[in-house]
């Protein structure tokens, strides 16, 4: 078994005014029986964001910010986290406030009961707060998935998971890759595991996706993942990775 209680909770932002204290605040209540450090990469924000971020560095020791002057996109925000954290052990947070902090205690419990660090524990959300059109979007990837990438996570779009640092830096880098990271993750000889977590309605600011960029940027992407697979050797299992 590989138990911590460090973690390091990445978020990227960009653009989220008005979601920054809450949800460090919800953080911090979440993991108030942890070792955590909060790491918040602004990804090329134009609003509030950073002047949010640097108020709440003056309060709070617990919080690390990286900042990416030009706009990198979602997967380059969460690398550039990942690679700063200290610990061991990564959560991962939507910075909209849609996840909810409190079912991190769970899925840490959940990943700390594996005996190895080759895991991924996924949300699965319930009940989601999206509109009609973005939960038709999310079902037809979620099946495109599944038929492609043999990927049975059924909800591997969802932004609140758990994994070992050191898986992370197995996977390869691409953009738009956090999409991808439970096909990545089992074709790498992981495993990867799915728990029920709630889901919130937003309640400051509009997403930074549509569902038309994310369907033809998925189809390039998702023919990328498939020639990634494809082009790990068959026998090639990876190897069971413990303790440090």
């Amino acid at each position: 078994m590989i138990e911590t209680k460090d973690i390091s909770v990445i978020v990227p932002v960009k653009n989220e005014a008005g979601n920054i204290n809450g949800l460090i605040d919800e953080i911090g209540d979440a993991l108030k029986n942890f070792n955590y450090e909060i790491i918040y990469v602004n990804d090329g924000s134009t609003d509030d964001t950073a002047i949010e971020l640097k108020n709440n560095l003056k309060l709070n020791k617990k919080i690390r910010v990286v900042s990416h002057i030009n706009s990198l996109g979602q997967s380059a925000a969460l690398r550039s986290g990942i690679l700063a954290s200290k610990s061991k052990l990564i959560a991962t947070l939507d910075g909209d406030g849609q996840n909810d902090p409190s079912d991190l205690p769970k899925m840490i419990e959940l990943i700390n009961q594996q005996k190895t660090s080759m895991v991924l524990v996924g949300g699965v959300r319930v009940k989601r707060k999206d509109n009609v059109a973005r939960l038709w979007a999310s079902s037809f990837a979620k099946y495109c998935r599944f038929l492609f990438l043999k990927d049975k996570h059924p909800d591997s779009g969802c932004g609140i998971k758990v994994f070992h640092k050191q898986l992370y830096i197995r996977l390869p880098y691409f953009d738009h890759m956090h999409r991808f990271l439970s096909a990545l993750v089992l074709r790498e000889g992981g495993n990867v595991l799915d728990i029920e977590v709630n889901h919130r309605q937003r309640t400051v600011g509009k997403s930074n996706y549509t569902n038309i960029g994310r369907l033809f940027v998925g189809i390039f992407d998702m023919l990328g993942v498939m020639w990634l697979i494809k082009r790990m050797p068959k026998d090639n299992k990876s190897e069971e990775i413990y303790g440090d």
